[in-house]
């Protein structure tokens, strides 16, 4: 299983969600992120946010969905349709699942409300992908319909 973590921008949540999926990925599971308007660089809080929780930031990459190293068969978007924000759409036959949560890179207010906004991030995105890699673990040969099932599920924890 290849999974795509999905932004418009693939500077914040998707780049996090890519290095702790990573951190945490069952045998034959592998993550990439990527942006339909990649902003060029990752913020630097999201690289602050996940190195003092102990994740690893080695690779991590602003990169466009175009210039993918492998075709993904899960696509997880994680962009906040209701804040206006444009969510892209992966075509191709993957399976996908929507986790909207808002950009941390749009808080505005003080140092402690920004790097609050990027630890509630960090630790939404941690709870989520623990769900799916402890579904992926109890079930490494989890068919599409099922797998579909459970990132529903995990999108609204």
């Amino acid at each position: 299983m290849n999974s795509l973590f999905l932004c418009t921008g693939n500077s914040c949540r998707s780049i996090i969600a890519e290095a702790l999926f990573r951190s945490m990925a069952p045998a034959g599971a592998s993550a990439q992120s990527a942006g339909s308007k990649p902003a060029g660089h990752v913020h630097p809080r999201a690289l602050a946010a996940l190195a003092e929780a102990g994740i690893s930031t080695q690779g991590l990459a602003s990169k466009s969905w175009d210039t993918l190293p492998q075709k993904p068969t899960v696509v997880i978007t994680l962009c906040a349709s209701a804040a206006g924000e444009a969510c892209p759409v992966y075509f191709g036959n993957v399976v996908r699942s929507h986790w909207g949560m808002p950009d941390p890179a749009g808080v505005q207010g003080d140092e402690a409300t920004i790097r609050a906004a990027f630890a509630e991030t960090l630790a939404v995105l941690r709870r989520r992908i623990t769900a799916l890699v402890q579904q992926l673990e109890a079930n490494p040969a989890i068919d599409a319909k099922t797998l579909q099932g459970i990132l529903d599920d995990i999108a609204v924890q």
